[in-house]
């Protein structure tokens, strides 16, 4: 029978969802999108889809959705429609107005990983060209910072080594701190299908996740470690590779510093990084560390996949140089099969740390301080840039608390829900006296704006994303922005506000200027991604269609060689107490997506409606906890409630839940933590306590019982 649902027109773009990338045919009937079908020549895909990138893509007209822009004096004011002209001249003068009143470095930006390369770098130029300061982050600082901060260290690029396909002639797999079959779906698939073939699968995870055992998937090796272990782990297992003399000799004496890597043998090969001594701290078998070490060794191609589990730590970065440490030493870098790959959660987390938006450096991770880089910069913009870096996000609400940051510009972001200590977060935000908020939907971090600039979905603008395997594809206009105007449209007629003469005529011409300033998007433009389809950077006259696999022949460090980082294991200050005895960690699920501000608003919602606390039987059966019952969790840092699932996924003294619904507020009772080199929080170890919700009310009543008893006796 002929399809009754014939499209009229069909457009290829890219899923803004995860980091995989995944190439769409979007067809619509009348200018709306009715279906998404996988895009057979997407080079991330093949053809294949998740639930979120077939299904989830109606939020775009939900009924939500802010279509015009909204303004008010006060957060306790009600919100006032206005002209687009109107909002822009109001945003413009309140940015003026702090910044004479407070000064230059008293306002600042965030950008957005949902939002295009485009839109990422333009937010950058707003606030070093414009509002003059290098005060400008993004979502990346509460992900993967720990990436580009410890793969750099080690082998030069903050970036993944290899294509997704190049896991297909992986020997090992080893996979930490991440759940590919639930968080990356469709590269999920694709080593699901190497692990048929014979692939031998390690997986470093407190939880036993579908990754560790579900259709088609199961560990050969599990390290079920306790939470905030990672480093002490990775160390045990480089204490192994020492001591058994398993690394690759002729591969560090001629890629790498091998003064460094006899430094890092010192500190690796102590005693107390033995399994026998880090096995009963990470709650492991220490024979399962011996064995760990010696498959990823044998090889003969090993190749590591990770994700937040690893950077969401207080030593997140050192982490990181633990992974880029190990690969150098067993020669697991420069070909097909091996490498060290972060496993990106947003659909465009690679191109907010490729373009600029850190407060330290411009796009293609030169520093701001560095005066030729920062001349070429000049030239293009044609105004003075600041030479010192600016605040990070975290900083940028330490400074508001105490008075000296005023304004925010955030384009697609939800810090109140997304980040930790929700409680610190909202008071910063009242401190502000200009919140400026772009955005598809009012959410939490709208109770504290000031403006609302009602943004465009991917679905609605034109641009490019680059995914998790540095592959820079094409996103497409579908359908007409429903607010008018496409996101970097929008950017543009801000600057121009803040009296600042730009012009594009299209985001296209965006990518030009990025490729003039960026060497690793160099030979990048909308015209040679139209032709083959897909190109990973980097991408220049040594590379004229891109780059599959880096460091074939040398690291892109200043002598070409790797280099080993000393990762001491610090133990976390988060620690348990007869207070609040277990640990809370943190993940995501298939049919949602991050905060769920876009999956929440489409029939994906039928299969996660809730967010609910996983909970080991033991733990559940002393506290009298059933299976569905309410229950109160506290921290520290402050408390929610959420329903109780019991499971066998993870151990005894561990809790677990993921964040995807506001009313959990998960980060209401998060860890204030945050790893030492780039302030990406410790959302992963939190000392907590679970309490029946009943049981809760009973010790508040008699709480309130006996202080009303103190007041009368008084």
């Amino acid at each position: 029978m002929s399809n009754p649902r014939k499209p009229e027109q069909s457009v290829t773009t890219t899923c803004a969802y995860c980091g995989v990338g995944c190439g769409f045919k979007a067809e619509t009937i009348s200018g709306k999108i009715v279906r998404m079908t996988p895009w057979k020549e997407g080079k991330a895909n093949h053809g294949h889809s998740c639930v979120k990138g077939r299904f989830a893509f109606d939020y775009y007209n939900h009924a939500d959705r802010v279509r015009k822009p909204l303004i008010r004096s006060s957060i306790s004011d009600e919100w006032r429609e206005v002209t687009w002209d109107e909002a822009f001249n109001y945003a413009a003068s309140e940015l003026k107005r702090i910044q004479l009143k407070y000064g230059k470095k008293s306002v600042g930006a965030v950008s957005s990983s949902r939002c295009t390369n485009e839109e990422i770098f333009l937010t950058q130029k707003f606030a070093r060209a414009v509002l003059g300061n290098n005060n400008i982050d993004n979502c990346a600082r509460i992900c993967h910072s720990p990436t580009q901060f410890g793969l750099t260290s080690t082998v030069g690029w903050g970036a993944a080594s290899q294509h997704f396909d190049s896991i297909l002639q992986a020997d090992v797999i080893v996979v930490v701190g991440a759940n590919p079959t639930e968080g990356h779906p469709v590269f999920g698939s694709l080593m699901k299908r190497r692990i048929r073939e014979g692939a031998k699968l390690i997986v470093i995870d407190p939880r036993k996740t579908e990754t560790v055992t579900s259709a088609h998937c199961k560990a050969d090796i599990h390290l079920a470690i306790r939470p905030g272990t990672n480093v002490a782990i990775l160390d045990s297992i480089a204490h192994v590779v020492v001591k058994e003399e398993l690394y690759n000799q002729q591969f560090i004496d001629q890629r790498c510093e091998v003064d460094e890597f006899h430094n890092w043998c010192a500190l690796v090969s102590a005693e107390r990084y033995a399994p026998e001594v880090i096995g009963p701290q990470c709650g492991v078998d220490p024979e399962l560390i011996y064995a760990a070490a010696r498959l990823y060794a044998s090889g003969p191609n090993s190749a590591i996949y990770y994700g937040l589990g690893v950077t969401e730590h207080s030593q997140g970065s050192t982490g990181v140089m633990c992974l880029g440490n190990l690969a150098l030493s067993c020669g697991m870098l420069g070909r097909e099969g091996v490498g060290v790959n972060p496993l990106r959660g947003q659909g465009n987390v690679q191109g907010g740390s490729c373009l600029g938006s850190w407060p330290h450096v411009f796009s293609g991770y030169r520093f701001v301080s560095d005066k030729p880089t920062r001349d070429s910069f000049e030239h293009e913009w044609g105004v003075p840039l600041d030479p010192e870096p600016g605040l990070r996000l975290p900083n940028m609400f330490d400074a508001a608390l105490a008075g000296t940051f005023k304004a925010m510009y955030i384009m697609g972001e939800d810090p109140v829900q997304s980040d930790p200590n929700q409680n610190h977060v909202i008071e910063a935000f009242k401190n502000m006296e200009c919140v400026i908020l772009h955005d598809l939907f009012l959410n939490e971090t709208s109770k504290y704006a000031h403006i609302f600039l009602p943004g465009s979905s991917s679905l609605e603008k034109d641009g490019t994303f680059t995914n998790a395997e540095r592959r820079v594809s094409r996103v497409r206009k579908v359908v007409e922005p429903i607010a008018g105007y496409q996101d970097w449209q929008i950017v543009l007629k801000l600057m121009n506000k803040m009296g600042y003469a730009v012009a594009y005529d299209n985001a296209g011409e965006v990518l030009d200027e990025i490729a003039r300033l960026s060497p690793a998007y160099r030979g990048m433009s909308f015209d040679l991604i139209d032709k083959v389809g897909s190109v990973q950077w980097p991408c220049d006259e040594n590379a004229p269609h891109g780059t599959e696999v880096l460091h074939r022949e040398k690291f892109p460090r200043a002598n070409g060689l790797g280099t080993f980082m000393l990762t001491e294991y610090v133990p976390t200050r988060e620690k348990t107490s007869d207070r609040y005895p277990m640990l809370l960690t943190t993940g995501r699920i298939l049919s949602q997506y991050n905060v769920g501000t876009q999956t929440r608003r489409t029939a994906n919602q039928i299969w996660h409606p809730e967010d609910v606390l996983e909970i080991n039987v033991e733990d559940a059966t002393q506290r009298s906890i059933s299976d569905g019952d309410f229950v109160t969790i506290k921290s520290k840092f402050g408390e929610t409630e959420l329903r109780a699932k019991i499971s066998t996924r993870v151990n005894p003294g561990i809790v677990y839940t993921t964040f995807h619904h506001a009313k959990s507020k998960a980060n209401a009772v998060t860890s204030d933590l945050s790893d030492w080199a780039t302030n990406c929080p410790e959302y992963k170890v939190t000392a907590v306590d679970v309490i029946p919700k009943n049981i809760t009310n009973l010790i508040y009543e008699s709480i309130a019982s006996h202080e009303k008893i103190d007041q009368l006796g008084n």
